[in-house]
């Protein structure tokens, strides 16, 4: 079957002239990834493709955001620039969630810092740890990221976390890492290295308030169970 081209279709339904006209609420997912990928292949137009593509992932914008520049080009029609430029504006999206989830001016639990570290490490295939420095009224002077491993772990060095927080006149510490696997059951490492860091902030004068163990849809915090 000959598809369609975009340029025969009426001018209320391409999409470029859509968003121009009608405004970008009025778009659905494939069409602004057709705006993006400009073209489609012999038998598909932009708008085609990307709804196969938005098909593979069960039709969810999350899910797409997983995939890499190499699964992406696994499409008839998907180079390298096209995919790029997938990648590049999902993670505009995803910072744009974060800058928001910043927003929150004070630390009053441990859902408030979930609610910040998710979107940056509850979704990734390795493991990263974080620290939250806060000030004396538990705001957030800065989140830093702490070091980057593999699939089931990641080294720390405790002189940079504490290096960051003399920097910043911290008072107080949150850290966060992520479990790839899913699981929230922290590990006798993930234990130890909380240990070993409340024994050193009793040193400085510094309180480490909660350490939190995240995925992609829930969180473990030590303070909240006790484990502190």
């Amino acid at each position: 079957m000959k598809k369609l081209a975009i340029k025969s279709w009426s001018q209320d339904d391409r999409p470029r002239e859509k968003l121009l006209l009608k405004g970008k609420n009025t778009l659905s997912d494939a069409e602004l990834i057709a705006i993006l990928i400009s073209s489609g292949n012999r038998e598909e137009s932009a708008v085609d493709l990307s709804k196969r593509i938005l098909q593979s992932v069960g039709n969810n914008l999350n899910n797409l955001s997983k995939l890499s520049i190499e699964e992406l080009m696994h499409f008839k029609g998907i180079g390298e620039a096209k995919a790029t430029t997938i990648v590049t504006a999902l993670e505009f999206g995803k910072r744009k969630q974060f800058e928001k989830k910043q927003q929150i001016s004070k630390i009053t639990s441990s859902f408030d810092v979930a609610k910040i570290m998710q979107p940056i490490i509850g979704d990734l295939e390795h493991e990263e740890f974080w620290v939250l420095y806060l000030n004396n009224s538990n705001k957030i002077l800065a989140n830093h990221q702490i070091s980057k491993g593999g699939l089931t772990a990641t080294l720390v060095d405790v002189r940079i976390i504490f290096k960051k927080a003399l920097e910043l006149f911290a008072v107080g510490l949150i850290l966060c890492h992520n479990h790839p696997s899913g699981k929230l059951i922290p590990s006798n490492s993930d234990i130890e290295l909380t240990k070993k860091i409340k024994k050193a902030t009793f040193t400085l004068d510094l309180k480490l308030l909660d350490h939190l163990i995240i995925t992609e849809k829930a969180y473990f915090s030590f303070a909240d169970e006790g484990v502190l």
